[in-house]
This record gives C-alpha cells, structure tokens and sequence, in this order.
C-alpha cells in the first residue's frame, strides 16, 4: 500500500498575500470547492477576526458539499498577557465551527524575545495553554513551529522544546516552518533526523517558503524524512516569492515517488485547477511552469520535435496528459520537419515527409520568421498557413481597398476612428464603414459588418488582446512592427499575427487571419462554394 501524504492547501490565506491578490467571499468559495473536488485533504480558509471577510468566508462554506475535505481556521497562539478564555482572536477560532484549527507559535528564540517581547519560558506556556484550551471544541489541532528552521540553526535545544511542549499540549501535526524561506534541502534533512531523535512522536509536517527557490524540493525531503502532511499553494503564490507550488509537489510525490496525495484519477486535473485558480485570481501561470505550465511540454527545435514524435520519453519526464498538460511542437526558424508535420497532424492533414510542399512550407516559414513573425503564439495564422500551402485553405473573400481616418477636432474629447472596407464576396462588393474605439477596432468591426450577411458566426468572434512589438528597434519609426492579436468565439481562443512596417497593415493581416480562422474552425464552405485559397 502507497503511503500517505496530506495535502493541506493554504491558497485562501497564505496566497492572497502575494502582491496584487484580492479575493471577494465568492472567490473563495469558488476556489475552496474546487479545491475539495480535486482532494485536496485540509483547505485553510483564513484568519478569522482579522477581517469581516474571512469570518463570512467560515459561514457560508458550511453551505457547500466539500466531501471528505476538512476547513481551517488559521490564528496565533493567545497573546502573553491574556489568559486563553480571555484572549479574543482565541475565541474568534472557536466561532469559526471549523472542524480544525491552525495555530502558529514561535520556535525561534530571536523571535520571542524581539517580536513577542516576552521570556522563552512564557512563549512555551502560551504554547501549551493555546493548543490543549482549543483541543476541547475542535476535531483536529495543528502546531506551525514559525521559523523553526531558523531558530534549530541558533538555538536547536529551544525549537525542539517548543514542539516537546505543543506535543504535550495535544498538537495532532507539528508542521515545521520555513517562514523566511531561506532554508535550503541539507537543512531541511538535518533538523528532521534532530527531531526524530529526540524523541518527538507526533505526526510532523512540513511549510516551506519559496525565497531560496527551494520551497518544492525542501518539502519532498521533508516527506523522504517523515512529513506526512505539506502545505502549500496552487501555482505556489504567497507572500515574496511565495509558498511551495503544490502543482509540482503533489505529482512529484506521487508520480515520481509513489506516494498517495490526491485521488490519482484526479492528477489529470491538475493543469485545470492550476488555471482556475489563476484565473479567479488574476495571476497568470507562468508559461514555464513545471507539469503545468503551457511550455512544460513545448518542443521548439527540429530534432527534439523529430525525437519527440517517434518516442515522447526522449525529451518528456512524463506525459504531458497524466497532468492534464498537453504536448506542443512549436514553429519557428529553428523548426524542421517533422515540427511541421506534427502541427499538420494536429489539425488533421496527413503530410509525407518527402512531399516537396512540406519542404516549400518550412522555407517560407523561415523566410517569415526572419521578417519578424512569429508564429508560437499565433497559431491560427501558422494553421492557415500550412492549409494555404498544402491547398486546403478555402476562399471566402477578397480585399479591394481599405482606408482608416483618424480625426480630432477641437471640440472632441479624444479622437474619432472611422475605417471603411470595401471586400468581394462572390461576385458582388460589399462596402461598409464603421465608427470605432481606435484604429483596429473601427477596422475590426467594418470588416464583420461587411462579412456577416453571408457569414453569420463571426458575430461571435471578440477581439480580446492586442500587442504590438517592434522588430527591428534600429528602425526608429521606420521599424517593422509586429501585431499579435488574440480573439475568442464561446468556445476557444485563438492567435494570429501580421507584420509590416506600417501598423494599420500589420493589424489588418492579424484581423484578417483570425476572421478567416474562425470560418476555417467552424467548418463553413465559401459563399458560391469556391474552395481555391
């Protein structure tokens, strides 16, 4: 039988103190019963009596299905000049009606004499009184030695005393803290032994911050050395640098080393919690991201792609779907063949490796790569590429002219975009103008004014991000500018892209592409059924 290791997800209270994070009450609870759907086994919901929000946050989480996954309340042990019955944000945990209670304690000797201001003796009766006072209205118990690691470092007979005496309090887990993060994987590995050597029984866990760029690997020696409980974030955001990213603890635990954390069923899920939670939180994933991230399993040069395609574990330490993730083949001047002829697969066209158009396509596509495009974050303008190549890219209209006026008189308040678009369709012309925010707005939507007659799904197409680059920045304004545009219909989003030394044209070919792409995807045939690209 796999041995067992919690999970104890502190997102709700340790992450929303990274820089930039606000949470409403309706946010949390998003998160928390995603959080108990993936299995995570402890969520810790906040500090109750240290803002109105979180003390709702424990009432109306209640309200909600979250199976076998339990709610903390987090807070510090009583202050030391307050009995415990008397201490107010004691009783605030209690009022929270949470199966389990956190409490932090300080185990680092600096720390009670400076922060506290107190003696170390009072510090370990604090400890004690706390812990056994809340163990007569909770389940569950748990101790975060803060700063143990430090203060094992300055004064280890204190720190292993400090959890000697939650110990007898009647602690269920004693989770060792590296508050500052700054603790690397030698001395993690080290006071882990000190402590199973003097004789600490109770279950030990392990809260590891990131400023060393060490947070995951510490919390895996933890556990190599008897931590049967981790803490930790989803995408790893906290405070700083943040706290141990557990969408690269739980699969290295249990993928790489067996152990049993969340239903292995669900491990398929991780990069979709990783995206919720970034997306109710307004933090993108980083595109490195390990097991997560949209590059984790990204391929770019021709021989690897090539490698990749004949035996993924040449360039892949796991699938990419026992994650969630997916595999990617990038296109770019650095691709070869068989880059090409995944990405042709992928949208469902068999190419041959010798057919001459396969070898027209990747010197083009290195011709336009030098030209300034760039076609790992435009897909859809590469898809259109390759169909256009290999003459699969339905017709569905032509330009004849296009003209953009940008006009302010001195009674506007800002300035008017009006774009006029003249496009054959068939046999006929279709003629139209638009007012619009700006220039490729009034352009953007003249064009669907003038296609959606006869083409009525691109009423769905958004335009949702805009990104201009300058190419060759020793052009001065004279410079090649590449646009980079994203769009989404109810279902996907796309990229497309355009280049051009002016930035009307650069936007209308990334316009253009991504109209034409959505057609492409929707599987709608030409007006007059003209199939020629």
């Amino acid at each position: 039988m796999e041995k067992q290791v919690l999970i104890y997800d502190t997102t709700l209270r340790d992450g929303t103190q990274a820089e930039g994070v606000s949470v409403s009450v309706e946010d949390k609870l998003r998160i928390a019963e995603k959080l108990a759907d993936f299995g995570v086994h402890y969520i810790e919901g906040g500090w109750p009596g240290s803002n109105p929000k979180d003390m709702t946050f424990f009432k109306e989480v209640k309200k909600l299905n979250l199976k076998n996954t339990k709610i903390t309340a987090f807070g510090s042990t009583r202050r030391s000049s307050l009995k415990v019955e008397e201490d107010p944000q004691i009783q605030d945990l209690i009022k929270a009606e949470t199966p389990v209670i956190t409490i932090f304690g300080k185990s680092w000797d600096l720390h009670v004499t400076q922060a506290l201001k107190t003696t170390l003796e009072k510090n370990l009766e604090m400890i004690y009184d706390s812990i056994s006072y809340l163990k007569k209205y909770v389940d569950e118990v748990i101790f975060d030695a803060e700063h143990f690691f430090d203060g094992f470092k300055e004064n280890p007979d204190y720190a292993i005393e400090v959890l000697k005496v939650a110990q007898q309090g009647g602690a269920d887990f004693l989770i060792l803290c590296d508050t500052n993060g700054g603790s690397l994987p030698t001395d993690i590995e080290k006071a882990f032994k000190a402590v199973k050597e003097a004789g600490i029984t109770a279950k030990l866990g392990i809260h590891a911050h990131n400023d060393s760029d060490t947070a995951v690997w510490n919390s895996i020696v933890a556990v190599l050395h008897g931590a049967i409980q981790v803490h930790g974030t989803i995408n790893g955001i906290g405070e700083r640098c943040g706290n141990a990213n557990l969408c690269s603890i739980i699969p290295n635990l249990s993928l790489k080393l067996g152990y049993e954390t969340v239903p292995r069923e669900n491990i398929k899920r991780l990069k979709e919690i990783s995206n919720f939670v970034s997306d109710i939180l307004n933090m993108p994933v980083p595109k490195n991201m390990p097991y997560v991230g949209d590059s984790a399993f990204a391929h770019k040069g021709g021989v690897h792609a090539s490698a990749v395609l004949r035996n993924p574990r040449s360039y892949e330490h796991i699938l990419p779907q026992e994650v969630g993730n997916r595999r990617k083949v990038l296109v770019s001047d650095l691709a070869g063949k068989s880059n090409i002829i995944y990405k042709a697969k992928e949208i469902g066209i068999e190419i041959d490796e010798k057919d001459e158009r396969l070898t027209k396509l990747v010197q083009e596509i290195k011709e336009l790569e030098n030209q300034g495009y760039h076609f790992e974050a435009a897909e859809a303008s590469l898809e259109l590429l390759i169909r256009k190549h290999l003459g699969t890219l339905p017709k569905y209209f032509d330009l004849d002219a296009y003209r953009v006026l940008i006009a302010r008189r001195y009674t506007d308040k800002s300035p008017i975009s009006e774009a006029t678009v003249r496009i054959k369709i068939e046999n006929h012309y279709e003629h139209t103008a638009s007012l619009g925010y700006g220039p490729v707005n009034a352009l953007d939507k003249a064009l669907k004014k003038a296609l959606t007659a006869v083409y009525p799904s691109l009423a769905e197409v958004e335009l949702i991000d805009y990104k201009v680059r300058i190419v060759n920045e020793s052009g001065g304004t004279a410079a090649k500018i590449r646009v980079l545009i994203e769009s989404r219909d109810k279902s996907k989003k796309w990229g497309t892209v355009g280049v051009s030394d002016n930035i009307i044209e650069a936007s209308w070919q990334a316009v253009v592409d991504s109209i034409v792409y959505k057609l492409v995807k929707d599987g709608i045939k030409p007006a007059g059924g003209n199939k020629d690209a």
